[in-house]
């Protein structure tokens, strides 16, 4: 995997491009290094693969993740068990949906009504609490999409009545005209003016969707929520985006996930970080003490001697991994409070205390002044 280019590189654009900017980064190295642009050139062919393989990765949200996140391993055979590695496909790429971004039309020997497309994806966020991303749960995710009108089945009409072919076109949907360009003659496909690329007409028109044939409505759906999603993560529920207007599949519900701060812990991937207080006494003498967790109360017993800013770890009390039967850790810090407060008895005791260890205070702070001159020097 070492020889491949970053695919981010390889289109020319930034980590967090849009998908309008891998869309148009892509169709323009794409007509700069088709062979049929390039007859002959072994490099433009490296280039063209290498283009439409990095394309396939980062047009597709799933894979785009997961690259984001692995890298090149993500998709090596190797890397958990599988993988995705790109096929190369050959070159029966659509030349004609290249020029048509740049001469409003495809070229080449596109023929037949309109091309089945894919709903356009949904995008809905889904707040959670620290505890709902960490032990998983269900919500209802209601959002806007476009659906088939139901009182004329998609088709525009209204009752009792029907599309009718569209004279123009003839029903393809498409008009066809010849173009001379620096290429030579070819031939155009643009959408047909008449029915806007339907290749019907609606004489008269469902009163429910005005013709459309298609309506937007507020959909709801439950959704699992996996134990272990980290805030910024997304979701995707195949088929439930915007239905295709020309027959294609449907588009996604893709869910992102925004978590709530909790106000003990701080999570960093899959293990939680507290600070626990702790006095004087307990820090000199150790004792057991009550550390909190996602699920309660931990025992836990503190040394003793035991230094303000010291972290302890308790295993197996973080958070779960997706999809995995493993948790991450917790991980304290404890912080020794000094008394206040304190009433004439308590100080006394402590000067006291202090005068008895005298002699070990003054080499404790001797060591300590010694280290700061030599680092000096």
């Amino acid at each position: 995997m070492a020889d491949k280019r970053d695919y981010y590189e390889v289109l020319g654009i930034e980590k967090g491009a849009s998908d309008d900017d891998i869309k148009h980064a892509y169709r323009t190295l794409a007509k700069k290094y088709h062979p049929d642009m390039n007859p002959g050139d072994a490099e433009a062919e490296k280039h063209f693969k290498e283009v439409n393989e990095a394309y396939e990765v980062l047009s597709d949200p799933d894979k785009r993740a997961k690259y984001d996140q692995y890298g090149h391993a993500g998709f090596d055979q190797s890397f958990g068990g599988g993988g995705y590695q790109y096929s190369g496909g050959g070159f029966d790429f659509d030349l004609g949906s290249i020029f048509g971004d740049f001469f409003g039309g495809g070229f080449g020997t596109r023929s037949g009504g309109q091309r089945q497309t894919t709903g356009k994806s949904v995008y809905q966020r889904v707040y959670l609490t620290f505890e709902e991303a960490a032990f998983g749960c269900k919500k209802e995710i209601s959002y806007p999409r476009i659906e088939m009108c139901p009182d004329c089945g998609g088709s525009g009409a209204a009752k009792g009545t029907s599309p009718v072919t569209c004279a123009k076109c003839g029903g393809r949907g498409t008009i066809t005209t010849s173009q001379r360009t620096m290429f030579g003659v070819m031939q155009q496909q643009t959408a047909c003016p008449d029915c806007g690329g339907r290749g019907k007409i609606v004489p008269n028109p469902c009163p429910n969707c005005k013709g459309k044939g298609f309506i937007r409505i507020n959909k709801k759906v439950e959704v699992n929520i996996p134990a272990g999603i980290d805030d910024g993560q997304q979701l995707t529920v195949r088929g439930q985006g915007n239905v295709s207007t020309n027959g294609g599949a449907a588009g996604d519900l893709i869910i992102e996930v925004n978590v709530k701060p909790h106000n003990v812990f701080v999570r960093e991937n899959y293990n939680i970080f507290c600070e626990i207080p702790i006095t004087f006494v307990e820090a000199a003498l150790g004792a057991e003490i009550d550390v909190p967790s996602l699920e309660g109360n931990v025992k836990f017993n503190i040394p003793e001697g035991t230094q303000s800013g010291t972290s302890f770890k308790i295993a197996g009390k973080g958070i779960k991994y997706v999809n995995a039967n493993k948790r991450g850790d917790l991980i304290f810090t404890v912080v020794v409070e000094t008394p206040k407060n304190l009433n004439e008895k308590q100080k006394q005791m402590l000067r006291d205390f202090g005068v008895s260890c005298g002699k070990n205070n003054f080499k404790g702070k001797q060591k300590f002044f010694d280290k700061i001159f030599k680092d000096k020097k």
